[in-house]
């Protein structure tokens, strides 16, 4: 979050919200029919543009479309579709090299009390953007604070659904100013005797209200979030999946140089052999030109002695056989010319 949290705390408050959020319809925004919730994803996305702007909270559903879930307490419509439109474009491109597929995105905009109407679409021409909003101005937020209140003050545990809904009372239509509400909300919180479920909230409500929250109280929480048990159990659960993380990663890494050693033996063995195989191919053909020449010598020095020699005398001398010897006679014998 922007104001100063670790990239630590966030990995913390990421996971505890990865518990929160999980297979979680979104009945509660008034959203009816869409996937429950599968996962929560990173919320930052590379772009060609050295710029931090990153995406509020970006969900994977259950049908493994991207739900995208931005907070705006503005009526500048055309400016955040634009925002949303370039978000969606990093979405698009990071999964698409990742996995070489085009992920369906939903696009859903949580609008506090300050806004009572909202456009949903951005139209321009070939490249179209829609949106659902979701008006919290709609929402009393003073009678689900009090109602969720009651049941924390008498030790009742929180459905699912009240604690989405606690999450979002700061931006609500309240009595109140939205930093009283944020402060309300937290220490309410703080009440809850589920600890996981207090940390659930408070991550919840950091993130939601992200953009409008005071820095100085913003800090505050923080400080006491890393004095939670919860949040402590997670650090050491998130040091631990780090560590196992690069044990794993060391064990890829020795594996690829195994294998790269491994390769490059082979590779030097089929040289060697390729080399071990053209000497003997040169070694055979001189043999056999060798063997040839000598031949064709015999053959020569035979011709020579048929009208000296017998034909087993020459192939004992030339070294050829006895019939090479007598074929060739013939041959010279056929090859005289005709007596006149």
């Amino acid at each position: 979050m922007p104001g100063g949290i670790s990239h630590h705390a966030k990995d913390i408050l990421f996971k505890s919200l990865s518990a929160l959020y999980q297979n979680q319809a979104l009945d509660v925004y008034g959203l009816h029919g869409l996937p429950r919730i599968k996962a929560l994803l990173p919320n930052e996305f590379p772009s060609v543009r050295a710029d931090e702007r990153r995406a509020d909270t970006v969900f994977l559903l259950e049908d493994d479309s991207i739900l995208l879930l931005e907070y705006e307490s503005n009526e500048r419509f055309l400016d955040n579709h634009l925002k949303y439109l370039d978000y969606a474009c990093r979405i698009l491109h990071t999964y698409y090299q990742q996995e070489k597929r085009i992920r369906p995105i939903r696009i859903v905009v949580i609008y506090t009390s300050d806004v009572t109407s909202a456009r949903e679409q951005l139209d321009a021409g070939d490249v179209f953007l829609s949106s659902k909003a979701v008006l919290l101005g709609e929402f009393n937020g003073d009678a689900i604070f009090h109602a969720i209140e009651e049941k924390v003050h008498n030790g009742e545990p929180l459905t699912p659904e009240e604690t989405m809904k606690l999450i979002l009372v700061p931006l609500m239509h309240t009595r109140f100013d939205r930093q009283t509400m944020i402060e309300k909300t937290i220490e309410l919180a703080k009440a809850i005797g589920d600890e996981p479920k207090q940390l659930h909230i408070i991550a919840g409500v950091l993130t939601a209200t992200d953009k409008f929250i005071d820095r100085s109280y913003a800090e505050k929480v923080k400080e006491w979030i890393k004095m939670n048990k919860v949040f402590r159990l997670l650090v050491e659960e998130l040091e631990q999946e780090k560590e196992e993380m690069l044990k794993k990663v060391m064990q890829e890494k020795e594996q690829a140089v195994q294998r790269a050693i491994q390769e490059k033996e082979q590779a030097v063995q089929r040289v060697i052999q390729e080399k071990e195989q053209a000497v003997q191919r040169v070694m055979q053909e001189k043999e056999q030109a060798i063997k040839q020449t000598e031949k064709r010598k015999a053959i020569e020095i035979a011709k020579n002695l048929l009208d000296v020699l017998p034909i087993h005398e020459i192939a004992k001398r030339t070294g050829l056989t006895v019939a090479e010897v007598a074929d060739l006679a013939k041959e010279m014998d056929n090859d005289q010319p005709p007596i006149q």
